[in-house]
């Protein structure tokens, strides 16, 4: 099975709900319908004024059998939310009446679903963008303990299986955080532990990218990944992870045994931390398309539970796909 399979089959194992909080949006309600015939999940949940999903799906000749449809406007968790919403904004000034409005938004909406335990995670994106769903999942779900920064990883799946895990490798941050601190990096780098323990079903080997391999260079950024280092060992010292590496020093054997003798992850890694995000995302569609590898995600890391945000420009695969991912990670 390739990575979409394995990841399909643990989500219809989990036996996980779903909410879809664009529920009238027509690629939304045909994944709906897929998600839910192919059981990847027992229950599916649009979120949006009831005759406006309906309408849709007629259009489009969508059955809506088996999918639970779910108006904030009239649901009968209205009170209960914004109770909810208000008493985890009104330390940032927001009013019961403010909150009562503000919890009709779907984005925010569907995130209280998962908050409250009524589903166990959440897709959106496919019409609004990337700040909106970071923001509702941040004001609602927020991040595990001890997490400041979400963060996202990509899963590449490259055609030589001698990379990686059997040619999967997690790839982060390619997607959200443009210029992450020293802590921010160790947080991604610890978020992307777990993800490859979830995604890839093994161990994490950790390698923290630089132009500089052990101080073979000086300059303020290699020193930010060398912070990162030391904060990781601190917070998570059980993980295999080291830094600062040059990408030939963190994935090939002989090249990491010359410049980093002694690392137990260098030519071993399967999980790639990028100093920032122009050199992530400038690496992934590097190995995407000149290696022709499969490149899954954005997937967002950090949420206290899991939320994950799609490309506008997204297909119904791609919304089934995100979705079997992203109830894979429920616990």
């Amino acid at each position: 099975m390739n990575f979409v399979e394995k990841m399909k089959e643990k989500a219809k194992n989990a036996g996980k709900k779903l909410v879809l909080a664009e529920g009238t949006e027509p690629r939304t309600i045909k994944a709906a319908r897929i998600i839910i015939d192919e059981k990847i999940s027992p229950e599916v949940f649009l979120v949006g004024k009831k005759e406006d999903i309906e309408k849709t799906a007629a259009a489009e000749g969508i059955k809506l059998d088996g999918i639970t449809l779910v108006d904030p406007a009239s649901s009968d968790n209205k009170a209960e939310y914004s109770s909810a919403f208000f008493e985890l904004r009104k330390h940032k000034g927001v009013t019961e009446e403010e909150a009562a409005k503000a919890i009709q938004d779907n984005l925010r909406w569907g995130a209280m679903m998962v908050k409250r335990g009524h589903a166990d995670a959440m897709i959106a994106g496919a019409e609004n963008s990337t700040g909106k769903v970071l923001l509702a999942g941040f004001n609602v779900i927020g991040t595990s303990p001890g997490v400041k920064s979400a963060s996202s990883c990509f899963v590449m799946d490259m055609p030589d299986k001698k990379w990686g895990q059997e040619g999967m490798m997690i790839f982060a941050d390619c997607a959200t955080i443009p210029d992450p601190t020293a802590e921010q990096l160790a947080e991604i780098a610890i978020q992307s532990a777990e993800s490859c323990r979830t995604y890839l079903n093994t161990e994490p080997v950790v390698a923290l990218l630089s132009f500089s391999t052990k101080g073979s260079a000086k300059h303020e950024n290699v020193d930010k990944v060398v912070k990162a280092l030391e904060i990781i060992k601190e917070r998570a010292p059980e993980l295999k992870v080291d830094g600062e590496l040059q990408l030939d020093a963190a994935i090939v054997e002989s090249v990491g045994k010359s410049k980093a003798p002694g690392s137990d992850v260098a030519g071993k890694a399967n999980t790639l931390i990028f100093p920032d995000l122009q050199s992530g995302n400038i690496g992934y569609k590097l190995v995407q398309r000149m290696a022709n590898a499969g490149a899954y995600g954005p997937f967002l890391q950090g949420f206290a539970q899991p939320i994950t945000d799609l490309s506008r420009g997204c297909s119904v695969d791609d919304i089934v796909n995100t979705a079997a991912v992203t109830l894979a990670q429920a616990k």
